[in-house]
């Protein structure tokens, strides 16, 4: 069901609108006005709105520009979505929005989307968790316009030789695969992904040595997600959860 007079904070995910949660094409359907990051959501995302609804594009607009208008459509009691790509706990600056509507008094609820890496893993048909070879996921950046902690460089979380999952990276992507080669074998299995879920989607599977000649090659400066990992290339590894050896709750000792 979808409540009256609210802004929904939606991911629309990496670019498939078949990827879509159905509870985003509820209210996507239903939404009097969208506010779309138009830069990052491909159009294809809006093909099921209604034909009388508000479409706003963002990209070129500051905060200050887009949320008086969000604001002052609610209050006309309007259904009012904010869309974003990907998932919006991810480098979306909801941050600021939310408070900016808490401030204001105005409702609103999140809905989440698939995030790039997911569906990178899918299209690879991979899992990122291998039992006995990698069993954490990091989703980090490296330091650009916008600063990385410093307790969250990636040379120091790229020692725990763990899926990386690299966003916003681009463009600073030979100082990246520096950093990385300080604690990954060279041969380690990277994933190139660009415009994920788009129709210009590309993926290339490279060793990590080759992770900025390719990007450089394939001219990418946006839209780029690398997966590192070496589950990537896993042959051979078997969790425990379904072995006929390992019992649980479920599943009592074989006699």
């Amino acid at each position: 069901m979808v409540e009256l007079a609210r802004v929904y904070i939606v991911g629309a995910g990496p670019g498939d609108p078949d990827l879509l949660t159905v509870k985003a094409q509820r209210v996507l359907a239903a939404a009097e006005v969208v506010m779309v990051a138009d830069s990052l959501v491909p159009p294809g995302i809006l093909a099921s709105l209604r034909p009388d609804a508000e479409v706003i594009p963002t990209a070129r607009r500051t905060l200050e520009e887009f949320l008086p208008l969000m604001v002052e459509r609610v209050r006309q009691g309007k259904i009012v979505v904010r869309l974003h790509s990907g998932d919006p706990s991810l480098y979306s600056a909801i941050h600021e929005q939310i408070e900016a509507l808490e401030q204001a008094g105005v409702p609103f609820q999140v809905i989440p989307g698939i995030s790039a890496f997911q569906a990178a893993a899918a299209t690879l048909a991979r899992e990122l968790t291998i039992p006995n070879l990698v069993q954490t996921i990091i989703l980090t950046r490296i330091s650009g316009r916008t600063d990385v902690p410093p307790q969250e460089e990636l040379a120091s979380l790229a020692a725990h030789r763990a899926t990386l999952c690299l966003y916003l990276s681009a463009r600073h992507v030979q100082t990246a695969q520096e950093q990385l080669l300080a604690h990954y074998p060279e041969e380690t299995p990277v994933a190139v992904c660009f415009r994920l879920g788009w129709p210009q989607e590309r993926i290339w599977l490279v060793p990590l040595k080759a992770m900025a000649e390719t990007t450089a090659t394939q001219r990418l400066v946006r839209t780029t997600l690398y997966l590192i990992s070496p589950a990537l290339g896993a042959r051979g590894e078997r969790s425990q959860l379904y072995h006929p050896h390992h019992n649980h709750l479920f599943r009592p000792p074989q006699e």
